[in-house]
């Protein structure tokens, strides 16, 4: 690994500045969710919820490279749970119809 600048993967962008500060505490725990939970005062479950919501975030966001910028974001809402997974479909279906209308 060469001291390149690069741009960053299109998954970190959408991290938020919570999001940034938690990857950060796990990595200099070494990935230890029970020293992260003893770290933040709170449950393994919560530490692990937390991490599974950063998961599915970065996940929507690596299969969904190839979607339009609103189906991008509204895949990261979900993730993130600022949208349930029913809300975030209908409104899909909504938009690719509205999409489908125009064309």
């Amino acid at each position: 690994m060469g001291m390149q600048a690069s741009v960053p993967p299109n998954w970190l962008a959408e991290m938020n500045e919570d999001d940034l500060h938690f990857l950060r505490r796990f990595l200099l725990q070494s990935g230890s969710l029970k020293a992260v939970a003893e770290e933040y005062g709170v449950s393994y479950p919560t530490v692990r919820a937390r991490l599974d919501r950063l998961i599915a975030k970065v996940q929507a966001v690596e299969a969904a490279q190839s979607a339009d910028p609103f189906e991008r974001k509204l895949k990261a809402y979900v993730a993130e749970g600022l949208l349930s997974p029913a809300a975030g479909k209908e409104l899909l279906t909504l938009h690719k119809t509205s999409k489908g209308a125009k064309s």
